[in-house]
């Protein structure tokens, strides 16, 4: 895991060392254990490494390989054992223990098909010498992040944006963006970032750049793949068929030479990694595998005395860390720094005092539980989806099962069925609910994809994808890697796992919601290694932090800080804003323009 730079001179001239070790030094913390360049006759890449395989000076970067090929490199290829076995039986020989000398030797033998080939998360540029380009990938569901702008003659890329805004004169707000963040809270469901001309490639794609024209084109490589084959399976057949594919995945990413920890919420995302990680560690060491949980200073929505009974039952060595009043204060602006765009809400400090705790307690890898909620449709708005996909008389039963199998009253059921079904009734909602916006910026907002959502509910298959491609899962993977890189951590997800992701998709929509138990696949594949209180817990949470105790102790700071932003003042028109989440979503918005000095074009 490490962070990337490249800058491309457009003009065929070479480009300077300031350059790259500026865009290097703004990422430090994403590689603190070394770092390295390669100066092409018009390009430079950059890295900064975070050892996790094969510590030694081997697993430097950039990597030549063969002469032929250079890499700057970011991420995990799980499966690189089983591939270098392949590749050593084609006739290569290895240097290192690495994964990154595995993906050079597999683009020279498979070309741009090498990544079909890959398990796990990546965000890669390769020189090829022989063609004379620059063949760039991001892995299938956009883990990695890869970032990218043409500016002043140049092409740059990072991982991160704050890399390449010092190439730009000036940072001008995508008002666009902005406002689908505000009035829809979408983010990460288009190339477009918060920035204007700055572009993130979008997971399963490859971008290559002819070096020759200096033009580029965005490929993708990546769509799921169903397996007609599952949806024959009975109940008994599908939990082993899951149960085998998650514990797979887990084993896959406690592959380290450093030390493996995981975040634990108590929900069963993270019970579950949390559960699988300790039975696998117990039998290669007498140590305990380590845990961290973020409690919440809320009762309402603490999740810690499910944690602990995790712990105890997995006999796993746990750590606690609970955000105060002044931690919010002491850490929002670094963390606003930390993730370069707006995020949703303040849960955000309470992922990242995990990581800071990781890394004070040695784990340089975190597992953590994002994904399983979009593929085994675990949130409560997804039962109008289900629901709908029934024959009537079942659909009836199943919506009183549903309401009692879950924190949703019957009334408040209805509701999420009449609001996620109808994009116009949404519609009316979100105007009412932003009256604040100035009426003239609505015909800015991208109501066409809120359109697209309300018919995908109609279908679950699309539903799930467009959550886990478009909606709900792109920023969630956002948030997991710059709080966990800011730590020097890397965090590795295993209900993201490829061929978990499309086994989940492939099986009968019966079995991750019955009996109006959302992901029961899930709860039943996990029983026998879980207390029954969390594997059959109806009180979905979430990793939620104490933020109404927030909102009313930083009143003032929050609402001092709406009103110092010039973006908000020219869109709003000043009304008293009610509603919690776009007060969060306005301060978010305030916060991200004052760290990076954002201006919105006249």
């Amino acid at each position: 895991m490490c962070g990337i730079s490249g800058i491309i001179n457009k003009n065929n001239d070479c480009v300077g060392t300031k350059a790259i070790q500026d865009m290097n030094d703004l990422i430090i913390h994403r590689g603190p254990d070394s770092e390295g360049y390669f100066f092409g006759d018009s390009f430079v890449f950059g890295h900064r490494r975070l050892s996790i395989l094969d510590l030694s000076p081997a697993g430097h970067q950039p990597m030549n390989f063969q002469e032929k090929y250079v890499i700057t490199y970011n991420g995990e290829v799980y499966n690189y054992i089983e591939l270098k076995d392949e590749l050593i039986q084609h006739g290569y020989t290895f240097k290192s223990e690495t994964d990154t000398e595995v993906i050079l030797a597999s683009y020279d033998l498979w070309g741009e098909e090498c990544v079909q080939r890959f398990n796990g998360m990546w965000a890669f540029a390769i020189y090829n010498k022989i063609e004379d380009l620059i063949f760039c990938s991001r892995d299938r569901f956009g883990v990695k992040p890869f970032f990218y702008s043409e500016v002043n003659n140049k092409f740059v890329f990072g991982s991160e944006i704050k890399q390449l805004l010092p190439f730009h004169d000036q940072n001008f707000a995508n008002l666009n963006i902005v406002l689908d963040f505000l009035v829809m809270g979408l983010s990460e469901h288009t190339e477009q970032t918060f920035f204007e001309d700055i572009y993130s490639l979008q997971g399963g794609n490859n971008l290559i750049y002819d070096l020759k024209t200096h033009t580029h084109k965005v490929k993708k490589y990546y769509n799921l793949k169903i397996d007609p084959s599952l949806t024959k399976l009975n109940e008994e057949e599908a939990v082993i068929k899951y149960q085998q594919a998650l514990k797979k995945s887990v084993k896959l990413r406690l592959r380290s030479d450093v030390k493996v920890g995981t975040c634990l919420s108590g929900g069963l995302d993270s019970s579950s990694v949390a559960s699988i990680a300790a039975k696998i560690n117990a039998v290669e060491t007498s140590e305990p595998f380590n845990a961290i949980t973020a409690s919440s200073l809320d009762p309402k929505n603490d999740e810690t005395r499910y944690a602990e009974q995790v712990v105890k039952h997995s006999k796993l060595n746990w750590s606690v860390v609970q955000p105060t009043h002044n931690d919010f204060l002491d850490k929002i602006d670094e963390i606003v720094k930390i993730q370069d765009e707006p995020v949703g809400g303040p849960s955000i400090v309470m992922q990242y005092v995990v990581f800071k705790k990781a890394k004070e307690v040695g784990c340089k890898v975190m597992l953590d539980g994002q994904g399983g909620d979009e593929t085994l449709l675990g949130y409560e708005r997804y039962y109008p989806s289900y629901l709908l996909s029934l024959p009537l008389k079942e659909m009836v039963s199943g919506f009183f099962k549903a309401s009692n199998n879950s924190k949703l009253s019957k009334t408040s059921l209805l509701a999420y069925c009449v609001y996620f079904l109808f994009a116009n009734l949404r519609k009316k909602r979100l105007l009412k609910r932003n009256s604040f916006i100035k009426s003239e910026f609505f015909s800015r907002v991208n109501w066409r994809f809120l359109t697209k959502l309300a018919k995908s509910y109609r279908d679950i298959l699309e539903l799930q994808k467009l959550e886990i491609f478009e909606t709900q899962m792109p920023h969630l993977l956002r948030y997991e890697d710059r709080n966990s890189m800011a730590h020097s951590i890397e965090a590795r997800l295993p209900f993201i796992d490829y061929q978990l992701v499309e086994a989940a998709l492939s099986l009968p929509n019966n079995y991750k919601i019955n009996d109006g138990w959302t992901k029961f696949l899930l709860r039943k594949a996990i029983d026998d290694y879980l207390p029954k209180s969390i594997t059959w817990r109806k009180n979905k949470i979430g990793f939620e932090a104490p933020a109404d105790i927030w909102l009313k102790d930083h009143k003032d700071y929050i609402q001092s800080a709406i009103d110092s932003s010039s973006i908000l003042q020219e869109i709003t028109n000043q009304k008293i804003v009610s509603d919690h989440k776009s007060i969060w979503l306005m301060f978010f918005i305030a916060k991200w323009e004052h760290a990076y000095n954002v201006k919105l074009r006249q």
